[in-house]
């Protein structure tokens, strides 16, 4: 009689095709040039889209149907889409609460030389910055796994002045009532902002009456 010893068990857990690679579930969107970091080929990544466990939502730009997205989730595609673009003027606006517009385009900055991005979604403005207008002034969000970069408060007020041809003047003098009615004023960092694009002379009537 042969006895058989048992000398370990294992469980075989069988490749689940359709199951994203753990650093791209956690992202709410990435390009499909982010597969390959993760080991995940082009043919991998369309058996992901047919199965529904990612959907493609523009020309190589991709989210995840469960993803947890925030109110910036906009921004956020557009940063993957331009990773060097600046969020700015409204949706800049937006994204510091200065404004109750809600813009249905992402405005980026870029700069003066770079090559304008064809992107079929998300819907962007591209405007163009250079110098100390494009360096200056400008956070860094990090946002759904996503860095984003943003012009500041204070220079975004700046720019609705720069801009003010192309946004209106009502839009900027909105934004800036809202910045001096807010808690985190600094009508010194205004100033500085407003020299940095060249309309101290402008603002400086509409901050007095309004400070």
């Amino acid at each position: 009689m042969r006895v058989l010893r048992i000398v370990g068990t294992y469980t075989y857990v069988p490749a689940n095709r359709n199951r994203p690679a753990p650093s791209l579930s956690k992202m709410t969107v990435f390009r499909s040039r982010d597969v390959a970091a993760v080991g995940l080929s082009r043919t991998a990544l369309g058996r992901l889209v047919a199965a529904g466990t990612i959907e493609r939502v523009g020309r190589g730009l991709y989210v995840g149907v469960n993803a947890r997205v925030t109110e910036q989730h906009t921004l956020v595609e557009a940063a993957k889409r331009v990773p060097k673009g600046i969020v700015c003027l409204l949706s800049a606006l937006r994204f510091h609460r200065l404004t109750t517009q809600t813009p249905h385009e992402v405005w980026l900055a870029i700069d003066v030389k770079a090559r304008k991005p064809a992107a079929d979604w998300p819907p962007l403005r591209i405007v163009r910055f250079s110098g100390a207008a494009r360096t200056q002034g400008v956070e860094a969000h990090t946002i759904e796994g996503v860095e984003l970069h943003v012009t500041s408060r204070e220079k975004t007020v700046a720019d609705c002045f720069k801009y003010r041809n192309k946004i209106g003047l009502d839009v900027a003098l909105e934004a800036l009532r809202e910045y001096l009615r807010g808690g985190q004023r600094s009508v010194g960092d205004l100033v500085r902002a407003a020299e940095v694009c060249r309309v101290a002379r402008v603002m400086r009537p509409y901050i007095e009456s309004l400070a």
